[in-house]
Order: C-alpha cells, then sequence, then structure tokens
C-alpha cells in the first residue's frame, strides 16, 4: 500500500463548523453504511457536531460511485479509513471512543461484537457514550440478522399496503419512508434524547432504532383510524391515499402534473369556484357515490390549461393546489428562494439544513476532508503518522 503523509490532502472546501451550531462540542463517531446513518451524520455535523466517519481500508461503493463533490454521505466529516480486522485498528476506535459523545453504527446484529466493538466493550471505557444503533429489524426477534431494504421494511410494518392506486399494486415511495423516515429521524430522536437524559444522569446508553419499528411509528394514526371504521384497508379508496379526487394528483395541458389537496370544505369550496367545478360535485364533496363522476371532471377541466397557468391562478389563494416540481425546479420555486431554501455547495444545489434555529448557527456540509487531525479525540498527529506508516489507516 502507498504511503503517505496524515497532514497531506486537506479538501479545500470547509465543512460544517464545529463550533457553531446548537450541538457544537459534541464528538461523533460514524461507522460508514448506506441510507439512514450517512444522513444522520451529515445532520448532525450541520448542527454543529464534529463527525468522524470511520470506513474500511479499502472502502468499496460500487452501485453508488459519485463524484465526491457530489457525496453527500460523507459531506461535513472526517473521514477516516481504519484496518478493523487489525488489533490496532480496533484499538484506535475504542481510544476515539473514550473522547466521544457518540457512536452511530449501522450493521446488523452481532458484527460490531464479533469486532470487539460492541457496546461494552466501548462502555468500558467510556460509560458517558452513547451508542447508537440502526438496522432494519431491531437487535432482537426472529428476522433481526436478515438482510432488507427500504422497501423490505415497509412491506412488513403494514405502510406498503397502503401506498398505491385503486386497484394497482403497491408502489415505492422512493426510499424515504423507510430509510430516512423511519430510520434518521427515529435515530436521531433517540440520540438527542439520551443525549438529554445523560445531562441528568451523567450515563450514557444503547438506542435501538429500527427501520421496520420508525415506519410503523410513521403510520400511527392509520392505525386508529382504521380501528375507528374511517379508513379502509384497500389502497386507493381512502382520504389520503388517492381514493378521494380532491386529494390527488392530476395532469396538465402541457403533459405536466397539479397536486390538488383541498380536503377541508373551505378550501374545497375555494377550488370548486376557480376551477369552476359544476353541480352537484362543489356542494356534496364527501359524497363517495359522486367521487368517480367528480374525479372525470375534475380531471376535464384541469386539462383544459397548462400547469403554469393553473399556478397562476391558485397560487393567491387557499385551493391547495400545487404545481408537481422537478427537484431542479423547486429550488428555482419564488417561495423556496425566499426562504433560502436551498444552498450551492460548490457546483451541486442541495436543500439547506434543517430545521433552523433562532439563536445558533447551522453550516452547509462541504466536502469531507481526511482524518489527519484527530486530537480531540485523544489521537495526536505523530501517533496517526505512525498508524498510517503501520497501514492501519489507509489513504
Amino acid at each position: 500500500m502507498a504511503k503517505r503523509s496524515a497532514s497531506t490532502a486537506r479538501s479545500a472546501w470547509r465543512r460544517a463548523d464545529p463550533m457553531a451550531g446548537p450541538l457544537q462540542g459534541i464528538r461523533v463517531i460514524e461507522m460508514a453504511g448506506l441510507g439512514p446513518v450517512p444522513l444522520a451524520g451529515l445532520m448532525l455535523s450541520e448542527m454543529g457536531a464534529e463527525v468522524v466517519r470511520v470506513e474500511r481500508i479499502n472502502p468499496a461503493r460500487a452501485f453508488l460511485d459519485v463524484k465526491p463533490e457530489h457525496d453527500l454521505d460523507r459531506h461535513g466529516r472526517h473521514v477516516l479509513r481504519v484496518d478493523l480486522k487489525s488489533e490496532a485498528g480496533r484499538d484506535l476506535l475504542l481510544r476515539m471512543g473514550e473522547k466521544a459523545d457518540i457512536l452511530m453504527e449501522g450493521f446488523r446484529p452481532g458484527v460490531m461484537e464479533r469486532l470487539g466493538l460492541g457496546p461494552q466493550d466501548f462502555a468500558a471505557r467510556n460509560l458517558a457514550l452513547i451508542y447508537g444503533r440502526m438496522t432494519g429489524f431491531g437487535q432482537k426477534g426472529p428476522l433481526a440478522d436478515r438482510a432488507g431494504h427500504d422497501l423490505t421494511y415497509l412491506a412488513l410494518s403494514g405502510v406498503l399496503s397502503m401506498i398505491g392506486p385503486n386497484g394497482g399494486k403497491p408502489v415505492p415511495p422512493l426510499n424515504l419512508v423507510g430509510d430516512y423516515g423511519g430510520g434518521t429521524m427515529f435515530l436521531l430522536t433517540g440520540l438527542l434524547a439520551a443525549l438529554i437524559e445523560r445531562g441528568r444522569t451523567g450515563k450514557g446508553q444503547v438506542v435501538d432504532a429500527a427501520m421496520v419499528d420508525g415506519a410503523s411509528m410513521l403510520a400511527l394514526s392509520f392505525f386508529g383510524f382504521t380501528k375507528a371504521g374511517i379508513w379502509q384497508e384497500k389502497r386507493g379508496e381512502n382520504l389520503l391515499d388517492g381514493g378521494a379526487p380532491f386529494y390527488d394528483t392530476y395532469e396538465t395541458a402541457d403533459g405536466a402534473h397539479l397536486a390538488v389537496a383541498c380536503l377541508e370544505p373551505q378550501f374545497f369550496a375555494e377550488f370548486s369556484r376557480l376551477l369552476p367545478l359544476e353541480e352537484p360535485f362543489a356542494t356534496n364533496q364527501y359524497d363517495r357515490k359522486l367521487w368517480p363522476e367528480m374525479r372525470k371532471a375534475i380531471a376535464r377541466r384541469l386539462k383544459e390549461r397548462t400547469r403554469d397557468e393553473w399556478e397562476t391562478l391558485f397560487a393567491p389563494t387557499d385551493a391547495c393546489v400545487a404545481p408537481v416540481l422537478s427537484l431542479s425546479e423547486a429550488a428555482q420555486h419564488p417561495h423556496n428562494r425566499a426562504r433560502n431554501a436551498h444552498v450551492n455547495v460548490g457546483d451541486l444545489t442541495r436543500p439547506a439544513p434543517a430545521p433552523r434555529f433562532s439563536s445558533s448557527d447551522t453550516v452547509p456540509a462541504g466536502l469531507a476532508e481526511p482524518a489527519s487531525d484527530l486530537s480531540s479525540f485523544g489521537i495526536d498527529e505523530k501517533e496517526m503518522e505512525e498508524l498510517v506508516q503501520a497501514g492501519v489507516i489507509g489513504d
């Protein structure tokens, strides 16, 4: 392996400033993976935490091989490539854990324990460490050690059964619901709650976040709706799944689409007036017998103008109608521009850090940097050089 200096190859782009944001002073070790854990690492970094992403010494990312400037799974971090099969590599990580506040990993149950890097191994050195575990099925249960992806967890949570057209098959909602909604957001909630409790007790704990659990929790209301008899367990026949003609998408004259979401009577009345929607549809919003013909009537009217023409008509109103924008169009929408909802990092336009804070800064993460300085984790530059020369730390 080619040797290099630990102090070389610094990026010209800056990462999120660890002295800005509500999490300033918090140190995080992120074990490299895909999906929910990397997004959590980015968000923690942009809220001010110092995040070191630990990768294999020779990482393989065949199906996600993107340029560094576009690789948001790494932005905002120091990247440290470590030979965790070596005793020296494992000892390095355990020593970093002595100074860390959070470690988060997304491996199958037992992987970190087999490496000698499980919660108990770190707790023996740092009882205050919060150990975040992100899996598909959780740490225990018949499926705990099984492989899966977002769609797998949505299927087993019941959520996927509700997404798709009436009479059609279930439709994958990208990987937003399982990976990021049920995964990242619940992992972050657990980590931050554990930080608050540690402030009272001085002790860390293990956070067990499972995507199947999180996806189920996102569907909490629908369990209640079903029991109450106001939700049918059949796709495309309910208020929020495209079953209602006033909560659906429609094609416009130019082949684009509008999102119509006028659920409440006052919003539907405004929509009906502006469309206009003829009687008896306009005055019988919730009469399910009329819904098939109401849908056809709405579709016919919306095909008469282009998406932008309809947007001009509906934008100043409470009709709850919006153009279906592409990602690039969303970045240029007047509302998003007024809120500075997107930022440019190099040649990449991406969402700005969220949420926003009244008295703390958040800084958009820049290109990842080699982990050439781990002094805040208790590893000085001399030792870094020695570990590089020994092959424990890679390029």
